[in-house]
């Protein structure tokens, strides 16, 4: 028992130092990328599908380090509601740069599409979970005031 609790901790660790280096890496990646984004827009890029698309690449390295970060605030879990935002972020993205072959955008719409429902989907349950995790800590005793009639 007490070495595969070691193994345990010892993989976690491995995890944890790995995610923080990946994090840094995404982290140059994002500042490099807003870098290019700004230099576009000084230097007068017309071509919208271009500056899109770098938008589109700070926005998946911006949702992976968001990710890396909500992984250590929800005690070493990522959220489902994270990995569907990088899908479909992921999959717009493909449609802006691949955007000669119609069948296949209306096809990749179509996953966009499922994966909001998705996305709609996980949403109401973990607002009700959200809101009877506070209705149970808010709890208070309650004291209800009589009014003497006459």
């Amino acid at each position: 028992m007490m070495k595969e609790t070691l193994i345990v901790h010892f993989y976690q660790r491995m995890l944890n130092i790995s995610l923080i280096i990946l994090g840094l890496v995404l982290s140059f990646y994002l500042v490099r990328e807003l870098y290019f984004i700004v230099t576009a827009a000084l230097l007068g890029n017309t071509n919208v599908h271009d500056i899109l698309e770098e938008v589109l690449a700070f926005f998946l390295y911006f949702v992976f380090v968001s990710m890396i970060i909500k992984y250590f605030k929800e005690e070493y879990h990522f959220p489902l509601q994270y990995l569907i935002y990088i899908g479909i972020t992921g999959t717009i993205r493909f449609i802006i740069v691949n955007r000669d072959e119609a069948m296949n955008n209306l096809i990749l719409s179509l996953v966009i599409l499922i994966l909001i429902i998705c996305y709609m989907l996980l949403a109401p349950r973990k607002n009700k979970l959200a809101d009877e995790r506070r209705t149970s800590n808010d709890e208070k005793p309650r004291t209800s005031i009589q009014h003497a009639g006459s």
